[in-house]
């Protein structure tokens, strides 16, 4: 984890994390663009930063300075549920009460890791394994939505992106079946290439968004003004903060234990949540929602087994020169959805694998394990398989029912305490009373 390579292997490593990473600042982006009606300079300004930040993120996590990064081979992005809640605030209170929402939460962070961190021993495997098999569902259905469009919409399932994406998997099982050694590591980054490649050849791609602009783009500071602090608009932001930070936890732990790295919990996860926090804080003044560390390049380290932190360090790197760079963040923008998402299906799919790991060193014969898992399952991924479940909801509760992660991590996290620490601790003192009273 702590050794270097020569330079140009690193670069080649780290580059292909931000070839799978980097369709979702893309789409993060594009998808607040479309809902709020952003204007196109600010469009360019915020994917300039969302690149930027996510490439600031990863050298946190990653190279670890002082308290802040668990120095471990992470990536960072914005997106998933942080991102709808952020447009939600900014359609009820404004753009400027989302950006002082995000600023809110990081702080909101700081200030509960301490406690956070003494209730770590109620995240057992059984609880971190159960939420990283929603984690890896949930991401694989991004992922094949990339292919096929969202459902309803034009296009929908339209044989030639699903084409598209099921010769991505195809490279990429062909490349890793038949090569060895670098090549065959480098197989998620060569089945992406040889997919855009494939794409170009069948007029997939759009050359027009090649056109010649602007040299350098820098993220603005502030970018819908100075930023409006509202506890109660916060609010459903700072409730998913600690689910997500539950699920920094999960992540920590499976990537400690991809790369072979002994942690323990009370110190590295808060470094990790440290790092997630101040990468979110800066990304609030330039207009971001929160940012996460990135499950889907953990699966990467597992597929390729190059677990060196200094791999993400680079991409971390090579993400701010894209976001400074216009004309390599064109160049990256046309690789079509569908490639991106075949060769993410391939990458998220690992990641359920990886929770499937965990709940089997979970001791799940005993009858309660079994139990927990089930019912955290079911009301997990009830609103990834059945979306809309909660339509009938208030905005606020809806939002935060709707992501099968949370509900998942909560409710393990419950009855884990009710079955394994309340239940016993009841039974202790009934048994205690009874042999008391038969003396």
């Amino acid at each position: 984890m702590d050794e270097t390579r020569p330079l140009l292997r690193i670069l080649l490593f780290g580059v292909q994390h931000v070839l799978v990473m980097v369709a979702t600042p893309i789409s993060a982006i594009f998808l607040m663009s479309a809902t709020l009606g952003l204007d196109p300079g600010l469009t360019v300004d915020l994917l300039s930063a969302a690149f930027v930040l996510s490439g600031v993120g990863s050298l946190i996590q990653s190279l670890g300075p002082w308290k802040f990064g668990p120095r471990l081979p992470f990536m960072m992005l914005p997106g998933g549920a942080p991102l709808i809640l952020f447009l939600a605030i900014a359609e009820q209170h404004g753009l400027r009460t989302a950006g002082g929402a995000v600023i809110l939460t990081a702080a909101f962070c700081f200030v509960v890791l301490p406690v956070f961190s003494r209730l770590l021993r109620f995240f057992p495997a059984l609880v971190i394994g159960t939420m990283i098999v929603i984690v890896g569902v949930n991401l694989v259905k991004v992922g094949a939505v990339l292919v096929t469009g969202p459902p309803g919409s034009p296009g929908f399932a339209d044989p030639g992106n699903l084409g598209l994406g099921m010769a991505t998997i195809g490279f990429t099982v062909a490349f890793y079946l038949l090569f060895t050694g670098v090549l065959r590591q480098l197989a998620v980054m060569l089945g992406l290439l040889a997919g855009t490649a494939l794409a170009a050849v069948t007029g997939a791609i759009d050359p027009g968004r090649l056109a010649d602009g602007q040299l350098v783009n820098l993220p603005q500071l502030m970018p819908f003004g100075t930023p409006e602090f509202n506890l109660v608009a916060a609010l459903p932001l700072m409730l998913y903060s600690l689910a997500s930070m539950a699920e920094a936890t999960g992540q920590t732990v499976i990537n400690a234990e991809a790369v072979g790295k002994k942690i323990d919990k009370r110190t590295d996860v808060p470094k990790t949540v440290r790092g997630d926090a101040l990468t979110s804080l800066m990304g609030g003044f330039v207009g971001l929602p929160l940012m996460v560390t990135s499950g889907e390049n953990i699966g990467i380290v597992r597929v390729t087994g190059v677990r060196s932190r200094f791999v993400t360090a680079v991409a971390g790197i090579v993400l701010v020169v894209i976001g400074l760079l216009a004309p390599v963040t064109r160049a990256i923008s046309v690789i079509p959805s569908a490639v991106v998402g075949g060769t993410a299906m391939v990458v998220f799919a690992v990641i359920t694998v990886l929770g499937i790991q965990m709940l089997g060193r979970s001791d799940l014969d005993r009858h309660t394990s079994t139990f927990i898992v089930a019912v955290a399952l079911a009301l997990g991924l009830l609103p990834i398989l059945v979306p809309g479940v909660y339509g009938g909801f208030p905005p606020n509760v809806r939002i935060l029912l709707e992501s099968g992660v949370a509900v998942g991590a909560c409710v393990a996290a419950v009855l884990n305490v009710l079955f394994h620490h309340v239940r016993p601790g009841i039974a202790a003192r009934l048994t205690s009373t009874r042999t008391g009273s038969d003396r």
